[in-house]
C-alpha cells in the first residue's frame, strides 16, 4: 500500500538534509549508507554507481527505509518505509548532477570515475512517519 509523502516530511527530504538509507542484507543483517537523496514525483530519488554493493542489495531485497534529520534539529526526522519502483541508468546522470546541485551547489557532479556507470532509483514511500520536535 503506497503512502503520500507531503507536508513537513516532504520538506526535510527535499531539503539539502542527508539520507540515511537501510536495505537487508541476504544474510539478515542491515546495511546502511548514508547517501543523498530527493523527491521526484512523490518518491524518493537516490543515485550511485554500478559496482557498489548497496544497489546490489537495493535490486535484490526491493525495499529500503530512508531516514532523514532536519536540519539543526536530530529530534526532527521522517523514516520512510520503500518500495523500489524504478532502477535505471536513463536519466542517471543528469540526476547525479541535480544531487550535486542540491548538496554541493555545483552545476557537475565532481566525483565521477573514468567508465563509471551511474543508476538513478526511484523509492516509492509505502509508510511515512514523521518524529515532530517537542
Amino acid at each position: 500500500m503506497a503512502a503520500t509523502l507531503e507536508g513537513r516530511p516532504r520538506d526535510i527530504i527535499a531539503a539539502p538534509n542527508y539520507a540515511h538509507l537501510a536495505i537487508p542484507r541476504r544474510d539478515g543483517t542491515v546495511q546502511t549508507v548514508m547517501i543523498w537523496a530527493d523527491v521526484h514525483d512523490g518518491n524518493i530519488m537516490v543515485n550511485s554507481a554500478e559496482g557498489r554493493q548497496w544497489p546490489d542489495n537495493l535490486r535484490r531485497a526491493g525495499t529500503a527505509t530512508v531516514t532523514v534529520l532536519a536540519d539543526g534539529n536530530p529530534y526532527e526526522w521522517v523514516s520512510v518505509t520503500t518500495r523500489v519502483a524504478d532502477d535505471t541508468h536513463d536519466g542517471a546522470d543528469e540526476s547525479i548532477d541535480s544531487l550535486a546541485k542540491k548538496y554541493l551547489g555545483v552545476d557537475s557532479y565532481p566525483y565521477r570515475q573514468q567508465g563509471e556507470q551511474r543508476i538513478k532509483f526511484l523509492l516509492r514511500p509505502e509508510r511515512v512517519h514523521y518524529n515532530a520536535p517537542r
